[in-house]
């Protein structure tokens, strides 16, 4: 976003980037005012910092995200995440401006399956039915015929005939782990998640011997080696629901360590320690992308209103196919208990 021309929320004429912000500027009492101004609803996931998470509406998973930006009577939608999760907003909500305050937040599972490698896929597959995890791009959404996610994923593939073959992309340790669950043998793209497959066995060992008792919840991103040692596997969501309805009082996270800021809040009286990477000391298990979003690149995004978020309306017709089939197959979400009076709920 740096050294693009920008408007200024005080003066329209005025050029704005990054580099010319106030440096004095209370830039939470800035975007407060903005939100209000452009009717906006500011939404964070869970892999956001902290003090985004704290100003924003509505704060939980990327689809749980959009259908509740979907339900408000808001104009614009300010999603605090990276693309595809932006796009899935614009996909359930067309008729609403989505900003993204920085483009460049990709993911990459995204990246690892492109269009026209994934019609090729499919292509070479012709009697098998497409599963896709919700981690990938407007137009391979087009091309599938049914999303999925971490959390509803195993109910779905529980409604698809025994018989039909599955394709699943692009996670190849997500669809692994559903492949074992469900005892289904399904055909999987070769992708991964950068933040996920950092974590090391060897170092989670160690953690493991140094805090006994400990129980580890693991995302299913997670490479096989991890999700063996893990007490639980499920969704954000799901860890969320777990760490606070267990009544250990210290838990191992394996998944992106800014979720803890939600732990943190729905049971202030536990302790969670990040699962570690390969030294078992660097931050190589943050999200490079979800960090590509700050306080000021939201300012900026609210204030001009770009980067905007558009789908092709074929696409995103044939792309809501396949996320309504989804939502037709998913069973209901289960609230997120809090022990904190007042903290949100996110459905999973």
């Amino acid at each position: 976003m740096t050294g693009q021309t920008m408007t200024n929320t005080t003066a329209d004429l005025t050029p704005l980037n990054i580099t010319e912000i106030d440096p004095f500027i209370d830039l939470k009492a800035e975007i407060e005012r903005l939100r209000k101004k452009r009717n906006a609803v500011i939404l964070a996931h869970f892999y956001q910092d902290p003090e985004i998470q704290d100003i924003a509406d509505f704060v939980g998973d990327s689809l749980d995200l959009s259908r509740k930006a979907a339900n408000t009577d808001a104009d614009v939608i300010a999603f605090c995440g990276v693309r595809f999760m932006a796009e899935t907003a614009k996909i359930l909500s067309p008729e609403k401006t989505v900003i993204l305050p920085d483009m460049e937040a990709g993911c990459s599972l995204e990246d690892s399956c492109q269009p026209d490698e994934f019609k090729a896929f499919r292509e070479e597959h012709p009697d098998h039915i497409s599963l896709t995890y919700i981690n990938c791009s407007a137009e391979v959404k087009a091309l599938s015929d049914i999303i999925v996610t971490s959390s509803n994923a195993e109910a779905i593939i529980s409604q698809i005939p025994r018989d039909q073959p599955i394709l699943f992309a692009p996670d190849k340790y997500l669809g692994g782990y559903l492949a074992k669950k469900s005892g289904r043998d399904m055909t999987l793209w070769q992708g991964t998640c950068i933040v996920h497959e950092q974590f090391s066995e060897r170092e989670l060992i160690k953690l493991k011997a140094e805090t006994p008792g400990a129980p580890i919840a693991a995302h299913p991103e997670c490479p096989d080696h991890i999700l063996r040692h893990a007490d639980h596997v499920g969704s954000t969501s799901s860890i969320l629901n777990y760490v606070v309805e267990d009544p250990a009082d210290t838990f191992i996270i394996a998944t992106e360590p800014h979720i803890i800021h939600q732990m943190q809040m729905r049971a202030p009286n536990k302790t969670f320690i990040g699962a570690p990477a390969n030294d078992g000391e660097c931050n190589c298990n943050n999200c490079p992308f979800m960090e590509l979003n700050t306080l000021d690149k939201l300012y900026l995004a609210l204030a001009n209103m770009a980067p905007q978020i558009e789908v092709d309306e074929d696409i995103r017709v044939r792309a809501l196919d396949s996320v309504q089939r989804m939502l037709d197959m998913s069973p209901a979400a289960k609230p997120i208990p809090t022990t904190k009076p007042g903290a949100d709920e996110a459905a999973a």
